[in-house]
């Protein structure tokens, strides 16, 4: 006989399944949102040659791609300690991601305009 909070190997299910799967919605959206950054930082490096001097496409690029790597880290880690507190029955944890992109997404956008302007 099941019970509606059934033992699995990753602790107890959660009551509703339904907060499980917001719980992985989420953290794919964190990922699209990674792979958009990992994507952009590849394009200026590639496609953007002749335009901007090598050094200001190279800082804008790290950017795009070291933003792209905590965001999917982050969004591992959040992930986890979300499901983790789920399974234990704790409040939700918050997460610093949300002002990381803010701040990383506004950095890389004024570099951007200041290539825009510069060129």
């Amino acid at each position: 006989m099941s019970s509606a909070r059934e033992e699995t190997d990753r602790g107890a299910e959660p009551v509703d399944y339904r907060f499980t799967l917001a719980n992985e919605r989420t953290f794919l959206a964190w990922i699209r949102t990674a792979l958009g950054l990992l994507a952009g930082g590849v394009a200026v490096h590639a496609v953007v040659q002749e335009q901007w001097s090598v050094d200001f496409r190279t800082v804008l690029a790290v950017s795009c791609l070291l933003l792209s790597l905590v965001l999917a880290v982050g969004a591992y880690v959040h992930w986890r300690r979300v499901r983790a507190a789920m399974d234990e029955g704790r409040p939700l944890p918050g997460t610093v991601l949300v002002p990381i992109l803010a701040v990383g997404t506004a950095f890389v956008a004024i570099l951007a305009c200041l290539a825009v302007l510069l060129h």
